[in-house]
């Protein structure tokens, strides 16, 4: 089966919103977008052998997951996802069948966060898997909530428990749009990022943008069933501070709606806690053991090396 008929039978169940003029079949899809208002655009790719092993997987979570990664940048954003595109890299060896179970885990995830799939690209070739998504969204409430804003004397607080994600949760884990509108709507969200890379590595990048520093305390670092399965020699700790792919949010508030935020919990009804992990300091990333001594906070997680890095 050829690309064309690929796109034809993709034609046929890709149903789209009234907000959408145009979708798959021309040369860019068309989108009714609201004057005056911003624009979110996010894009991931996924490479099998890196970021998923296909044969343990399978191609409709591996299609979901392609999709969630970039709605969990929504969800920093605390934005709303509007519409995706779609671009594959299928082996020419069974191609058609697995492209079919990728668009099914695509779709039923798209459905669940009312996301329209409005076109992409579609290649073959002798080698593994690749696909990427391209998602764009729209600001919610007061608009983007950027890595920028955190200020000493901010709590720092994240919607789960972190760690041990390889055991399956970076397949099947549910982005935390919904959660992310509900705590724009409810505070004032001053600075978040999705934990993508792992605890430590996005604390730093949310702390660079914000010009400032963290201390997180170790007693309060919540430590998922998961992480407390591993078997690899490191502490259950190292791998919540340090495992990537949690894609839990981590986010800053002032002190004053940190205490509210504890003490109402208002995530509760979806089956969410938000746990305090620290606060922002003038500078330096630290590690507060239970007997209060301090250490430095590594930005241990992963990293895509290049060759002619330092």
């Amino acid at each position: 089966m050829s690309e064309f008929a690929y796109i034809d039978w993709l034609r046929r169940r890709t149903a789209c919103s009234p907000r959408v003029a145009l979708g798959p079949g021309d040369d860019t899809a068309v989108l009714n977008w609201p004057a005056g208002v911003s624009c979110l655009v996010t894009t991931d790719m996924l490479l099998e052998g890196s970021c998923f092993l296909l044969d343990e997987a399978g191609p409709r979570l591996v299609g979901r997951k392609a999709l969630a990664v970039n709605l969990s940048d929504i969800a920093a954003m605390a934005g709303r996802p509007v519409a995706a595109v779609v671009s594959v890299g299928l082996p020419r060896r069974g191609g058609r069948a697995l492209a079919e179970q990728l668009y099914g885990g695509l779709r039923e995830l798209a459905d669940q966060f009312k996301t329209d799939i409005i076109g992409g690209d579609t290649n073959s070739w002798n080698g593994p898997l690749v696909i990427n998504v391209a998602l764009l969204g729209e600001p919610t409430g007061r608009g983007p909530v950027t890595r920028a804003g955190a200020q000493p004397g901010d709590w720092l607080f994240v919607t789960g428990a972190l760690g041990g994600s390889i055991r399956g949760k970076h397949l099947t884990f549910t982005p935390r749009v919904e959660e992310a509108q509900r705590l724009q709507a409810w505070t004032r969200l001053k600075a978040m990022i999705d934990i993508s890379d792992g605890l430590a590595a996005d604390l730093q990048h949310l702390c660079k943008e914000s010009g400032c520093g963290a201390l997180v305390e170790e007693a309060a670092v919540p430590i998922s069933p998961a992480a407390e399965q591993m078997n690899d020699g490191r502490s259950a700790l190292d791998h919540a501070l340090g495992d990537g792919e949690d894609f839990e949010l981590l986010f800053a508030v002032s002190a004053s709606d940190g205490e509210a935020l504890l003490r109402e919990q208002p995530l509760r009804d979806l089956g969410v806690t938000l746990y305090r992990l620290g606060e922002c300091v003038p500078a330096g990333l630290w590690r507060v053991q239970p007997n209060g001594e301090r250490k430095p906070l590594e930005p241990m997680g992963y990293v895509h090396e290049l060759d002619g890095d330092p």
